[in-house]
């Protein structure tokens, strides 16, 4: 298989000098895990996320697909789970339904949005969101962060989940709505998160609820991913499934549609599978002026902040709306 157009790894444009310096490592270290692997390029040509951080899974991808192209030989696959199996989520009795919550927000708030750090909460996210969520439980691409929803009363209790994580490489509502270039996009496209999981309980039926949920989402969401990744980001996607969802919650917390995918997926670079299953695209602004800030295109990826004259902003994070509909 040959390669057409410029070799890049998540946007830069791969010189002669860096593959060379991948397929030597790749010689040099036939023992390392292809993971290992990945963190290895990373470190050694800088590759790295703003908070330091080698972008190892990425590039243990994207040697996979060296390998697939013929440019190097990776080692051999330690053993693991066989391919294309499905991750175990243990079903435990944290994972069983709760008694039913009615009412309004007043009621059994104040309203948490926590991270999720804790092994054991990383347990009961996995299997809430596998046995509840129509989608269940998927690895995430690239960087993610995960959050447990929880009412203070009657008593202290999880109610939801939430994931964001990596945005589609292209989408063209979004790009459109932007109005960025490939070259832009590329270079920004960090500031753009994906809410790839969002569930309210089923045993859960509180008024308003999940429309709250992500509008205080949205304000919180920035410093939290500032606080992991180094990356302030500045736009906020997610894709509905029309044929299940109206999207209302969405639109109630102040989300913009903005219309349909192609139904391509997100690693679909070469439309194969366009029209299989659109989406409708919504998109929240975390910042003022979103799209415009999300064109500027600087050599040190720094863009910059808005001025004090700027008489149009996209959103106002003081006046993010709480769910009245």
């Amino acid at each position: 298989m040959g390669i057409q157009g410029p070799l890049r790894f998540c946007g830069h444009e791969v010189t002669e000098a860096e593959l060379g310096v991948v397929q030597q490592l790749v010689i040099e270290f036939p023992n390392l895990s292809r993971m290992q692997l990945g963190a290895t390029v990373c470190e050694v040509l800088g590759w790295l996320r703003p908070n330091g951080f080698p972008k190892a899974r990425e590039c243990r991808e994207w040697l996979e697909t060296l390998e697939i192209l013929g440019l190097l030989t990776l080692p051999v696959k330690q053993r693991g789970r066989p391919v294309g199996s499905v991750t175990h989520i243990p079903i435990t009795r944290d994972g069983d339904p709760g008694s039913p919550l009615e009412g309004i927000v007043g009621e059994v708030g104040p309203i948490l949005i926590e991270r999720v750090i804790l092994k054991a909460e990383r347990k009961l996210w996995r299997e809430l969101v596998d046995r509840y969520h129509y989608l269940g439980h998927a690895v995430p691409y690239g960087a993610h962060l995960r959050y447990l929803v929880w009412a203070s009363r009657p008593e202290r209790m999880v109610i939801g989940c939430l994931q964001v994580s990596s945005p589609a490489w292209r989408m063209a509502a979004r790009d459109q709505w932007i109005g960025w270039d490939d070259t832009t996009r590329k270079l920004n496209l960090q500031r753009v998160v994906c809410n790839s999981r969002f569930l309210i309980l089923p045993w859960v039926r509180v008024k308003n609820l999940a429309s709250t949920v992500l509008a205080r989402f949205a304000r919180q969401l920035r410093a939290d991913w500032l606080d992991q990744y180094g990356v302030e980001p500045f736009l906020l996607e997610t894709l509905v499934d029309g044929e299940r969802f109206e999207g209302t919650c969405y639109r109630a917390a102040g989300w913009t549609a903005l219309g349909d995918t192609t139904g391509r997926g997100r690693m679909d670079r070469e439309h194969r599978k366009e029209g299989l299953s659109p989406k409708k695209v919504f998109v929240m602004p975390l910042v003022k002026r979103a799209s415009a800030r999300l064109r500027e295109a600087t050599e040190n990826g720094i863009v910059s902040e808005p001025t004090n004259r700027d008489k149009s902003p996209e959103y106002n994070l003081c006046n993010l709306p709480i769910a009245r509909r």
